[in-house]
């Protein structure tokens, strides 16, 4: 609060020198401080910046340029686990948005949606994800259903499309959780999910940008349902003679080779982050485009993606444990080094060794598909971060334990 002349005796303990000032906004911005709400009046509408920031309660009247200045301070996106900011109008400011932000009202639009426009929008945009999926039976589970759909993916360009449809209604997803009107459309949205994930390049790379799921997106999914678990047996089909030979005899060659890339991609996926792997990704994504080109008929598709296959379970037998468990270590210092306040810096080594050596005790091969697996990791997760006072911050809980379904 600023200082006037008159200002009444019990108002001066809201009175801050700029340095004092300061020091309060930065403890704000500190997500694992308890401060959570800042109360102001005509103040921080420029040059404060805070990520973090999601939500302002508005109950004062503003227009133009002190009603953008003032909403632009929630624009900014946190991680994965802010997407949008969110405005609370009291007194119907954004009632008429194009009388109270003078501006071109397509470009207001653009940066301006009412919550309600975007409970219209969700059920248009889900509908608009599954029409790429005509008759495809989505009660079907596994890779068999997975295959159906991608089916209606045949190629980079449909694919493309779909990915841009699909981060559209992630995004009104994001926004409106945790809102009850999702609930009608929840199974849907799992099952879109599901298919982006299988179809999204295994290497990082996309025609367009393909990105991580939300934080409340990962959440819905961890919590409520577990892909049904591929049988991977990629070593005996690579390393069989007698499998190898009869699988190459496949009288469906094209079905086979769709199989085996739907566990070939969940398998290059637990190595994300190490260039030796991402290199067998794009490999895998240049054969599969010569093959919707029609460079490759199916057999010679299924005989790539095999020897594809024996280069990534070769590559296995060569990684260093102590390789990978550097990444995973790493991974988890990069986090922790950016989340790091004046209490945490200084101990971020240890924080990570804890995590690290607590995890590695608990965890077991293919945890992220069992709920037994979750549930131990991450109560494993949050004792590390009890020790150093950390456990109530969700935000950071959530970003670590996504590091360790990645890495571990």
């Amino acid at each position: 609060m600023s200082s006037a002349q008159h200002d009444k005796p019990e108002w001066k303990e809201h009175i801050r020198d700029k340095d004092a000032e300061e020091k309060l906004l930065d403890r704000f911005r500190d997500p694992a401080d308890p401060l959570k709400f800042v109360i102001v009046t005509s103040k921080l509408l420029t040059g404060f910046d805070a990520p973090i920031l999601q939500v302002m309660y508005l109950d004062k009247p503003m227009k133009d340029h002190n009603l953008l200045q003032a909403i632009c301070r929630v624009n900014r996106t946190y991680g994965q686990t802010k997407t949008h900011g969110l405005i609370v109008d009291y007194i119907g400011i954004f009632d008429d948005v194009a009388r109270a932000l003078d501006f071109d009202e397509k470009a207001v639009q653009q940066v301006v949606s009412n919550i309600d426009e975007l409970r219209k929008a969700l059920p248009v945009q889900v509908q608009k994800c599954l029409a790429f999926f005509p008759g495809v039976d989505r009660s079907v589970g596994g890779y068999e259903g997975l295959m159906a759909a991608q089916q209606h993916l045949p190629n980079n360009e449909v694919r493309d499309k779909f990915a841009a449809e699909y981060s559209v209604l992630g995004t009104i997803w994001e926004a409106l959780s945790p809102d009850p009107c999702l609930s009608a459309y929840e199974k849907d949205f799992k099952w879109l999910t599901q298919v982006y994930e299988s179809v999204k390049p295994v290497s990082g790379n996309g025609r367009l940008l393909w990105h991580r799921l939300g934080a409340k997106t990962i959440e819905l999914i961890n919590e409520n349902i577990h892909v049904e678990a591929v049988r991977d047996d990629i070593e005996a089909l690579v390393l069989d003679a007698e499998v190898l030979d009869s699988i190459l005899k496949d009288a469906n060659p094209s079905k086979k080779a769709r199989e085996v890339e739907i566990k070939l991609i969940a398998r290059l996926r637990k190595h994300a982050g190490n260039p030796k792997f991402k290199e067998l990704g794009e490999r895998l994504e240049k054969i599969r485009e010569k093959h919707e080109q029609g460079l490759l008929n199916s057999l010679e598709f299924l005989k790539a993606i095999l020897e594809i296959a024996k280069d990534v379970v070769e590559t296995e037998n060569r990684v260093d444990p102590e390789e990978e468990q550097d990444r995973a270590v790493a991974a988890l210092t990069e986090l922790f080094n950016e989340a790091k306040n004046q209490h945490t810096h200084v101990i971020v080594e240890r924080i990570v060794a804890d995590i690290d050596a607590i995890v590695r005790q608990v965890r077991f091969d293919g945890w992220q598909a069992t709920d037994q697996g979750e549930r131990e990791v991450k109560q494993a997760l949050r004792r590390a971060l009890l020790r150093y006072k950390l456990h109530t911050d969700q935000e950071l809980f959530d970003k670590a334990y996504g590091y360790i379904r990645e890495y571990y």
